[in-house]
């Protein structure tokens, strides 16, 4: 028989994961350079990405009846495979800048891979963070593309 729990603390690490990630790309826009100003929609989509995964993750939260999470990780068991993003963003050129974000996207694919190695996540939430790790997939690998190209 499946175990349906829900896991709200899971699902407040990732909430969580959301808001760093966030905070990051506001971070790293404040660092762009005049000349990286491209890269500013990109940071404005990658952050509506992450209000979007903290809205559906939201959503499957409160159906527990447990308090949403609002702010960004101090602890949790995902936290240390998350790295304090604020501090990472301390380069100005766009390779670091760049550098640095794919750091961020690739701690963020690690906290996701250790919420789906929890044990009786239920299917809908397996779903949930499915999806969602695959998309952020596909912002980490526009990232490395990115940073790639500069040499």
């Amino acid at each position: 028989m499946e175990n349906t729990t829900v896991n709200p603390e899971t699902l407040n690490d990732l909430i969580q994961i959301n808001n760093d990630r966030v905070a990051g790309y506001e971070k790293a826009i404040e660092e762009l350079q005049p000349e990286d100003s491209d890269l500013k929609s990109l940071f404005v989509r990658m952050i509506s990405e992450s209000h979007q995964y903290k809205q559906a993750l939201a959503s499957a939260v409160q159906g527990t009846g447990t308090e949403l999470e609002t702010g960004t990780t101090t602890s949790g068991k995902i936290y240390r495979a998350w790295m304090d993003v604020k501090a990472v963003f301390t380069g100005h050129d766009r390779k670091t800048v760049l550098s640095n974000c794919e750091a961020g996207e690739d701690a963020a694919q690690r906290a996701y891979k250790s919420a789906l190695e929890e044990e009786g996540l239920s299917a809908a939430n397996r779903d949930l963070i499915s999806t969602q790790k695959a998309e952020l997939r596909k912002s980490h690998d526009e990232i490395k593309a990115l940073r790639d190209q500069q040499g």
